[in-house]
């Protein structure tokens, strides 16, 4: 897992410096990645609060605050790419490294052959705090795979699966718990408005990150949409009482 983690760094460190301009997670559906990139020079900013629905629990998650930015860095039409940057804060000591990497290589649907599926290779939680010593390491170091495809009126659906640093990604008992399936279904409801938009996903894995989350996007403008949801975590005694999630999403130009 580290020497993936590093190729990882490396190349998402190098794309960066390609695009020669600063990078939220990556493209989402509620909690886990999609198979979806941003445009070619686009910029995508985000605004994402996860707050507590009920107190008791763990002390390890409070709410959480998401500012980030994702930036489309290849102009090809069948393979694409983005590189984002996140500043997450969880109201304790891993504030003291909030910063944290993503990037992400893709190719849409029916790119590579008649009625292909959409496919993603990712990393995300690419966090600054490595120091083996700490308590409050950031380096989860997630690097997953989907295929997704959408089909007549059911919508899209999506399944693929993450590894993430074994050291960081434990169970509440202290055992390595890093990896898991994603899965995810989401639909645009034209039957109602093009600009509501339906998802449920969920990430396996009973640690920090295991989900089912589920929510309801409406698009204010062309490139203005808010996402409200709801994250129901796999082992709250860890990962801390589920949240209420708003996610506002500005995409420029």
């Amino acid at each position: 897992m580290k020497g993936i983690s590093k190729v990882l760094i490396l190349a998402m460190t190098l794309t960066i410096a390609a695009a020669g301009v600063a990078m939220a997670t990556p493209s989402t559906q509620i909690w886990i990645p999609s198979t979806d990139v941003q445009a070619y020079k686009s910029l995508h900013l985000g605004l994402d609060n996860y707050t507590r629905t009920s107190s008791g629990g763990s002390s390890t998650r409070p709410n959480v605050y998401d500012l980030g930015l994702t930036a489309g860095v290849l102009p090809f039409e069948k393979v694409q790419a983005e590189v984002g940057i996140d500043y997450i804060t969880y109201g304790n000591a891993y504030d003291s490294h909030p910063i944290y990497f993503n990037a992400k290589l893709a190719t849409p649907e029916e790119s590579l052959f008649t009625y292909s599926p959409s496919l993603a290779l990712g990393g995300y939680g690419i966090g600054t705090n490595w120091d083996e010593s700490s308590a409050a390491r950031t380096d989860q170091n997630i690097v997953y795979g989907l295929v997704a495809k959408t089909l007549p009126v059911v919508g899209r659906l999506s399944a693929g699966y993450y590894v993430g640093n074994d050291k960081v990604l434990l169970d509440k008992n202290g055992n390595r718990e890093n990896d898991g399936v994603l899965l995810s279904w989401d639909r645009t409801m034209t039957e109602i408005s093009d600009k509501l938009w339906l998802a449920v996903d969920y990430q396996g894995g009973k640690n920090a990150l295991g989900a089912l989350s589920f929510g309801a996007s409406w698009a204010f403008a062309k490139n203005v949409s808010v996402i409200v949801g709801y994250d129901i975590y796999n082992d709250k005694a860890l990962a801390g009482q589920n949240t209420f999630t708003t996610q506002v999403d500005i995409n420029f130009p």
